[in-house]
């Protein structure tokens, strides 16, 4: 099916020599970029909510350790770091 569309031209030039690396044409390029946009779940609508997993741990930091220095954490964390 032929349809017209209205695209920017700094997006048709980079489209356009993209394709010509590729050694594809143009249509088959949008094609692609379509049924790549079409089949993205970020493409279906409003993007999921991920919950960010929190430690609810007691304690805190060993006594003497400063929360304030790189260094300080990385030398309490020992082995674990």
């Amino acid at each position: 099916m032929k349809t017209t569309l209205d695209i920017n031209d700094a997006l048709l030039a980079s489209a356009k020599s993209l394709a010509a690396k590729q050694r594809t044409s143009l249509t088959r390029l949008i094609e692609e970029g379509l049924q790549l946009r079409l089949r993205s779940p970020r493409g279906a609508g409003k993007p999921s909510r991920r919950k960010i997993p929190v430690h609810k741990g007691r304690s805190g930091l060993a006594a003497g350790v400063n929360p304030r220095s790189n260094k300080a954490l990385l030398d309490a964390a020992g082995d674990d770091a």
